[in-house]
């Protein structure tokens, strides 16, 4: 590796490709060199396509377009095994708190939607709402239905800079009248903060007929909170598997459907409380890197950099297990796809929901050492395979048993809830598998989500130290 450069945790993806949006310093033609070489020697030591940078490219471009013009880029008819996640921000140092969960944020997430076919209104589904945070505080809870941000109506034109911009914003709400939505009168006010989000969002243990069903809303793969050695999220998991254990669980319903990942090492984790009849002998996914690269961590740091094995923990459920319930979207991406790909050989993974997003790559952060360089880049650097050797995942895991989140949403846990209530179907026997889509289906356009942008997006995290060879 350069010597000036080090090797850290990163979450990468997004929708398509990720970029934050933050303001670019203004740079002369000598900074941009001075950084864009320092991009240019790193990406051609670890990005997994590094056979695919150009040879001369122009070290006189800002650093993020330099960036661009060196990825392997994704084309959808030219190139679909191109590159869709990597990126670079100008502030590594914001970027690895946001990675460990902490963001200025209201503490809501939700779903965007045209308002009706045909329209230029939009709408914005709240899908959840973090505890102890000012959304929270001020009353705003999953299902509600935005329409309305400082008084202006939310538009395909106007969403983005109302939804996304500043930090103090007054809601305007609508409600489900039949298959339409009626503004209302009611407003919230809402200022961001800085705030810690607890990945670990629910648990719960369901009796249903003579099982117990152990229930868990995880959203995000992170050990602890920004800063924190203590891995204090993987012990609330281990805490929960703890209780799962003791009530006799027998059935598992893992609720993944607004993960967008996050670490490798979290993912290992939650796998290993799962898995059954593995153990820290048994692989749980292998990495292959670029060809050029390998030889040397290899001989460095021996075949066992490349691979991730369970872990032994005693909170383990899976001699309880025949199987697993995975729920889904499209915002089920990365380390959440390993723990669906890394589980498959080892015990039935049942998924409910809708396609997941398809990301078997995975990247980790290169910053400066020196501290000279402000940027961080998350370039591509391998692919994940199970232990079977599958890695075919790249469009997303098809749904076992298809369902849609209809606009009116019923609280997580809720035993009516359309993804839960089908999951518990499953396990009492009174659902059959196919699509199950709910009545009152939300059949909207989607625009998007928040969820994307989070950091990464769309995140696989392989924890390092510093690659020196």
């Amino acid at each position: 590796m350069a010597a000036d450069s080090r090797l850290y945790p990163v979450a990468i993806g997004l929708q398509e490709k990720y970029r934050r949006c933050y303001p670019q310093t203004s740079a002369t033609t000598n900074e941009n060199t001075t950084i864009d070489s320092w991009i240019l020697s790193n990406m051609r030591e670890v990005y997994y396509w590094n056979d695919k940078i150009p040879a001369s490219p122009d070290t006189t471009l800002a650093p993020d377009v330099f960036f661009d013009s060196i990825l392997n880029t994704y084309n959808a008819t030219s190139n679909p095994t191109g590159d869709r996640f990597s990126w670079i921000e100008n502030d590594a140092s914001t970027l690895t708190a946001e990675l460990s969960g902490q963001t200025t944020t209201t503490g809501m997430e939700y779903n965007l939607y045209l308002r009706a076919s045909g329209s230029t209104d939009v709408i914005a589904q709240v899908l959840y709402v973090l505890p102890g945070s000012p959304a929270q505080l001020a009353g705003i809870k999953r299902g509600d239905i935005i329409s309305k941000v400082n008084g202006q109506a939310l538009s395909t034109t106007n969403y983005s800079d109302l939804l996304f911009t500043g930090t103090t914003f007054t809601f305007g709400f609508a409600s489900v009248s039949g298959t339409t939505l009626v503004d209302t009168d009611k407003t919230i006010s809402v200022t961001a903060t800085t705030f810690q989000e607890n990945p670990v969002f629910l648990d719960s243990v369901y009796t249903v007929g003579s099982k117990k069903v152990g229930y868990l809303v995880y959203n995000q793969f992170v050990p602890g909170a920004n800063g924190s050695t203590a891995d204090e999220y993987d012990a609330q998991v281990d805490a929960v598997f703890s209780n799962f254990k003791a009530q006799g669980v027998t059935e598992l319903v893992l609720d993944l459907r607004y993960n967008p990942g996050g670490y490798t090492s979290s993912s290992a984790n939650l796998a290993s409380l799962i898995g059954k009849g593995i153990s820290s002998s048994k692989l749980y996914f292998r990495e292959e890197w670029n060809s050029s690269i390998t030889p040397l961590l290899q001989q460095t740091y021996g075949s066992s950099f490349f691979v991730q094995n369970f872990l032994d923990k005693s909170q383990n459920i899976g001699s309880n297990l025949s199987r697993v319930f995975v729920l889904t979207t499209d915002h089920t991406a990365s380390a959440s796809e390993l723990i669906i790909n890394g589980l498959r050989p080892y015990m039935t993974v049942t998924t409910i929901g809708t396609t997941t997003y398809g990301k078997n790559v995975g990247s980790i952060t290169i910053t400066d050492d020196s501290g000279k360089i402000k940027w961080g880049m998350q370039p591509i650097v391998f692919k994940s395979y199970n232990s079977a050797g599958q890695s075919d995942y790249a469009t997303g895991f098809t749904p076992s048993i298809e369902v849609d989140e209809p606009i009116n949403l019923l609280p997580l846990g809720d035993i009516n809830e359309a993804y839960l209530s089908t999951a518990l179907g499953q396990i009492s026997g009174s659902t059959a598998n196919g699509r199950l889509a709910a009545s009152s289906g939300n059949t909207r356009v989607a625009l998007g989500s928040s969820i994307q942008r989070k950091a990464g997006g769309k995140s696989m995290i392989r924890q390092l130290k510093a690659l020196k060879f």
